[in-house]
């Protein structure tokens, strides 16, 4: 079966879309550049600062990178997964969306964040995501891609930043086909330094599927620090990529066969009870 390479953009994204989407399409073609098939951009790659800014912007937000989007995929011939970003919803908030679009510039599917980021981390750091954005419909997102010099399809499962706390998603996702999970993010860094990478490495694990992470890092605003250290895992859960703490692209080659292998040798989703 095909190998193909992915890669994990991550980024120190500002209140600035004109900037951050100029510096995502260098990412992006950066990653074509390095032979990476599908990259894949953090949450909040377009506009990192404060929710309210962003929820007030968020029509301009959603209407660049709509237009951004199938532009990068198709000069860079690769398929780009981006999010989340603001999208409108009907009932006046917004939802945090993440997309798939391949090299033709064509979106083959969409996910809105169903678990809201309603947290207080301590007196100083707190945050509401539910104020100005909607839950997404509760149900797995699967989406297959068809990997480059071959007919073999990989079917990629959808989901976002805080997400990666309910292991049940992922099961979903797993028992819908998935292979390989994405999770761009944008993770505080006391959560981040406790929990980021046990709990990638778990749905690895648990799923014996490849996780695909990018993620903030660094200062975006005078409150908000995040952690960095953008993963990709095998199905045996040992780290291929690890992007540390500065803005850059790390790439690792998924070999479908390793799903095959892992999940022959530890049937452990056949096992199930429940």
């Amino acid at each position: 079966m095909p190998k193909f390479k992915v890669a994990a953009i991550q980024l120190n994204s500002q209140p600035d879309l004109k900037t951050n989407l100029s510096m995502s399409e260098r990412a992006v073609r950066k990653a074509a550049e390095m032979g990476a098939e599908l990259a894949v951009l953090p949450e909040n790659f377009a506009f990192m600062g404060n929710e309210w800014d962003k929820y007030l912007q968020g029509d301009k937000i959603s209407k660049a990178v709509t237009a951004a989007l199938p532009e990068w995929a198709e000069q860079s011939k690769i398929h780009i997964i981006a999010g989340g970003f603001p999208v409108r919803a009907a009932s006046g908030k917004v939802y945090n969306r993440s997309v798939i679009v391949d090299p033709d510039g064509k979106v083959l599917a969409k996910y809105d964040k169903i678990h809201l980021f309603d947290v207080t981390l301590s007196t100083e750091e707190t945050y509401r995501e539910s104020d100005t954005v909607e839950a997404g419909a509760a149900q797995p997102v699967v989406c297959e891609i068809k990997l480059p010099n071959g007919d073999k399809q990989l079917k990629i499962g959808l989901s976002i930043c805080y997400d990666l706390r309910f292991p049940e998603l992922y099961r979903l996702l797993a028992a819908e086909g998935a292979e390989l999970i994405c999770i761009p993010s944008a993770f505080t860094r006391p959560t981040g330094k406790a929990h980021w990478e046990v709990l990638l490495r778990a749905r690895a694990i648990e799923n014996s599927l490849y996780v695909v992470a990018p993620a903030q890092t660094g200062q975006h605003s005078e409150q908000r620090k995040t952690y960095g250290h953008s993963y990709i895992i095998d199905p045996w859960g040992q780290v291929l990529s690890d992007a540390g703490t500065k803005p850059g692209v790390v790439i690792s080659e998924i070999d479908t066969d390793k799903i095959r292998e892992v999940r022959l040798k530890l049937p452990s989703l056949k096992h199930r009870v429940l």
